[in-house]
């Protein structure tokens, strides 16, 4: 082999396969990119009307609209019970940067805050058990499933 022949440009098959990995290597980015795209649920609405709805979803029609109807009727107090627990829930984080801190005003924040979440609990199930009460037994039924896909619970 002479030294021309050394030096001289590759032959046609190296840009094939510099294409074919090129290639290669955008379809793995791709897939990469698509995969995190799916593996990332949408963010889930924690909002009281939208877990209500989602609630709401799994009854049979009518005793979805009974479960609907008696929030519409009691949603200002709901909003407000919510609203007091998120309140509370703040005067928590004001008593930890409090300096000097003051582990009893921590612990009565707490307690009101512990008050506040039952009081939005008594509100949200007592809207529960009011529509539960005018639903079909069926409606009632999946109430008694709830969450979509958990185990049966049997007598104990």
């Amino acid at each position: 082999m002479s030294m021309v022949q050394a030096l001289s440009p590759p032959t046609a098959a190296s840009p094939r396969w510099l294409l074919l990995g090129s290639l290669a290597l955008n379809l793995f980015f791709i897939g990469v990119a698509a995969a995190l795209l799916i593996r990332s649920p949408a963010p889930v609405d924690r909002s009281i009307f939208a877990r209500i709805e989602r609630l709401a979803a799994t009854l049979p029609a009518a005793d979805a609209d009974k479960l609907r109807g008696q929030f519409q009727s009691n949603r200002a107090a709901v909003e407000s019970a919510r609203d007091g627990y998120d309140a509370t829930r703040e005067t928590i984080r004001q008593a930890l940067r409090r300096e000097p801190f003051d582990s009893e005003a921590m612990r009565a924040a707490m307690a009101r805050t512990r008050a506040a979440r039952q009081n939005f609990d008594l509100a949200l199930q007592g809207i529960i058990a009011t529509a539960a009460a005018e639903m079909s037994p069926a409606g009632r039924n999946k109430l008694a499933e709830w969450p979509p896909g958990s185990p049966p619970q049997t007598g104990r």
